[in-house]
């Protein structure tokens, strides 16, 4: 019987992948999703304190950064998510988030919260069963094995990012977190660091980069970085207002008209 519905999953799973197109037509969905996203987040992470007589982990090949100022907050990545690794597009089974303030001004109206892979990763260290682990295999990627996992949340206690980089998948009581698009059954590309993401892929506005050089790891502002063009400078989004857009530098100055004469 356990023979069976594995292979029926895998049919399953066959039947329902998508590919790079299917994500163009996410975008509409990810507009009508935008309603349910919540504005604020209850709750700090407790920190953990690493260890340093341990010995450090091999640090991550791959990372994604990400531009909160470009990023229009569609929620299509979010969706893309879920789709790749569930085969249904759900913002509770994201492994990125978007948080959006509507109370607030740009550019601090909109932030992502993205997996860190972070060099001294404390889900990895606290996981008392060791499902969360380094996949040594697959380029030390920092992943959670869901048969391992027990639902004792230990790592959502642990992680020190608000909101936790952790996401709890309440349908099977398990842990998860982003994995560089390392298994993702319903989809028909490679993931991984030698591969495809698929937030990156459907980002519209190209605003969520894979890069495979370490970012800074104090705070968020290692990940958070300038992935504007010219063209994005052309429409006034700088991070200095001194700065001159491209475009207006070869324009003709704005003289005043000479005053009119008085008669008489």
């Amino acid at each position: 019987m356990p023979e069976i519905k594995k292979t029926e999953k895998k049919e399953n799973a066959e039947k329902k992948k998508f590919s790079r197109r299917d994500f163009l037509t996410i975008g509409g969905a990810a507009v009508a999703a935008q309603a349910l996203m919540p504005t604020t987040h209850a709750g700090v992470a407790k920190a953990s304190s690493p260890d340093p007589a341990a010995e450090p982990y091999p640090e991550s090949e791959g990372y994604l950064v990400y531009d909160s100022k470009k990023c229009i907050g569609c929620t299509t990545c979010m969706l893309s998510c879920s789709l790749v690794h569930y085969g249904e597009q759900s913002l509770s089974f994201s492994r990125i988030q978007i948080i959006q303030d509507s109370f607030g001004k740009f550019p601090d109206d909109i932030q992502i919260a993205i997996c860190r892979q972070c060099v001294t990763p404390v889900c990895v260290q606290n996981c008392p069963v060791g499902a969360a682990y380094v996949d040594i295999k697959n380029g030390n990627v920092r992943r959670i094995d869901e048969e391992k996992c027990i639902g004792c949340q230990t790592c959502m206690e642990m992680c020190p990012q608000q909101p936790h980089r952790i996401v709890w998948n309440h349908i099977k009581g398990k842990a998860t977190k982003c994995d560089l698009c390392i298994d993702t059954p319903y989809w028909n590309e490679k993931g991984g660091v030698n591969g495809k993401q698929a937030c990156v892929e459907a980002c519209p506005v190209k605003a969520i980069k894979f890069v495979k050089i370490t970012p800074d790891q104090k705070e968020t502002e290692g990940y958070d970085v300038n992935l504007r063009n010219e063209h994005w400078l052309n429409l006034g989004l700088v991070d200095d207002s001194r700065v001159v857009p491209p475009a207006m530098k070869n324009m003709p100055k704005f003289k005043m008209p000479p005053k009119p004469k008085a008669k008489g």
